[in-house]
């Protein structure tokens, strides 16, 4: 398994969780008109819908959180993504495997120097890895202690 020390990392114990680690980071980049990418195994509009429905974000922002696709659609954003001159925030949540996969395809798209991209691991999958898996990333997203 190799990774960038550029990408980051965050750690997860269920949807839900990951995506409320999620949200005030996606929250920052989107006011500063970065777009967001969620590369992820599973679908995760289910559970997005009913997050955004529970929390109190400032006006237009869970429509903009919204417009981000959540779903299991891999091809579609990478196609996007490729065309994309923006600044880019890129979530990956799957398996090692899966991560490592969209990592190496991402590193094949020529603006990949300027993505910021954060590896997201689900603690149940990697047990005692974590230690190691914090390692090799640039730095850990978690909740906000405040």
């Amino acid at each position: 398994m190799t990774f960038s020390k550029e990408n980051s990392c965050a750690f997860y114990a269920s949807d839900y969780h990951l995506e409320m680690i999620m949200l005030p980071y996606i929250n920052e980049n989107l006011k500063q008109n970065k777009n967001i990418y969620i590369f992820t195994q599973n679908n995760l509009e289910e559970t997005i819908n009913t997050l955004i429905d529970r929390v109190n974000l400032e006006n237009g922002m869970k429509e903009k959180v919204l417009n981000i696709n959540w779903k299991n659609d891999d091809e579609n954003k990478y196609n996007k993504l490729i065309n994309d001159n923006k600044q880019i925030v890129i979530f990956i949540k799957g398996n090692e495997e899966y991560i490592e996969k969209i990592n190496n395809d991402l590193k094949q798209v020529k603006t990949y120097e300027k993505m910021q991209i954060v590896d997201c691991y689900n603690l149940e999958e990697i047990g005692k890895k974590a230690q190691d898996i914090a390692k090799k990333h640039k730095k850990i997203i978690m909740t906000n202690k405040n």
